[in-house]
């Protein structure tokens, strides 16, 4: 289970939001309403099991979100769910990865300090001997145009989500 984030983690939060993560449960989380941007040239990777829990993470992975290595090995993947994404988002990821398919989307993570950053993620199926075994995630720098297409989607996506 995630643990709720650490104020002192954040100091600069302004706001506090209640996630629900699906098999988790509420997760609290403290949000900075600050982007921190994407680096040029670096990807970020990890690998999670077929639960979503992390087995490995570049450097790049570690300095984008904030957390340790030692924190995010062994961690839900969720960790990282910012509450501006709607659930029908990560629907459409597990509903595609699960079926063996390579998904493709725009997301907005949440950092440790709670600021966020937007990646362009491709997420691909492991496969061993016919079997999905874990999943690998390379996130790459996004383009602008795109992320403000992303961000006024999830918000009606959002509200929809709220309002059923």
């Amino acid at each position: 289970m995630l643990q709720d984030m650490n104020p002192a983690d954040a100091p600069g939060a302004s706001r506090e939001a209640t996630l629900e993560l699906y098999g988790l449960g509420p997760r609290k989380v403290l949000l900075a309403d600050r982007e921190v941007p994407y680096p040029d040239g670096r990807l970020i990777v990890s690998t999670t099991d077929t639960r979503g829990v992390i087995t490995h993470c570049n450097e790049s992975f570690v300095a984008m979100s904030g957390y340790s290595r030692e924190q995010l090995i062994g961690a839900e993947h969720s960790i990282l769910r910012h509450p501006d994404m709607p659930a029908i988002a990560f629907k459409g990821l597990w509903d595609d990865i699960q079926a063996g398919k390579i998904w493709h989307g725009y997301v907005k993570n949440l950092r440790r300090d709670g600021a966020f950053y937007w990646v362009y993620a491709t997420v691909i199926p492991n496969v061993r001997e016919g079997r999905v075994v874990g999943y690998t995630s390379v996130r790459r720098k996004p383009s602008r145009s795109k992320v403000e297409a992303a961000a006024k989607l999830y918000v009606q996506l959002l509200a929809e989500e709220k309002a059923a």
